[in-house]
């Protein structure tokens, strides 16, 4: 059975869910979770799931290998996307599945679990179509 890279992150695996904060004294969501309020600084935090869907607000595709020590080497790099995810109440910086080529801004996108590279034995989160 797999489990999250860090727990924090999801309020539940199933269905998964990524869970906020939301400020309690000016309603301010925040991913990940945050002990305080960016806005106003308050501890008054609950802590919520964010919604399963969302769209694309922006987007890159990696097309290069990250230099050494943030890669081995002896591995063939794939080009992979990045982005953020409008949620509605905040936005989320993300892996994008699918393929590449049709990643658009404003595309719908919905929460999908991707596992660890090189650790089977754990998960993390993306969005994809």
């Amino acid at each position: 059975m797999s489990r999250p890279v860090d727990a924090s992150l999801f309020t539940s695996s199933h269905p998964l869910e990524l869970a906020g904060s939301r400020c309690l004294d000016c309603a301010t969501v925040q991913f990940p979770i945050a002990s305080r309020c960016a806005h106003c600084a308050t501890d008054r935090i609950e802590l919520i799931a964010l919604p399963r869907s969302g769209v694309i607000w922006t987007f890159t595709v990696q097309r290069f290998a990250p230099k050494p020590p943030f890669t081995t080497g002896s591995q063939e790099f794939t080009p992979f996307a990045v982005g953020y995810v409008d949620l509605g109440e905040v936005f989320v910086e993300t892996l994008l599945t699918g393929d590449d080529a049709r990643l658009r801004i404003g595309a719908p996108v919905h929460l999908v679990e991707l596992p660890m590279p090189g650790d089977p034995e754990l998960y993390t989160f993306g969005f994809g179509s």
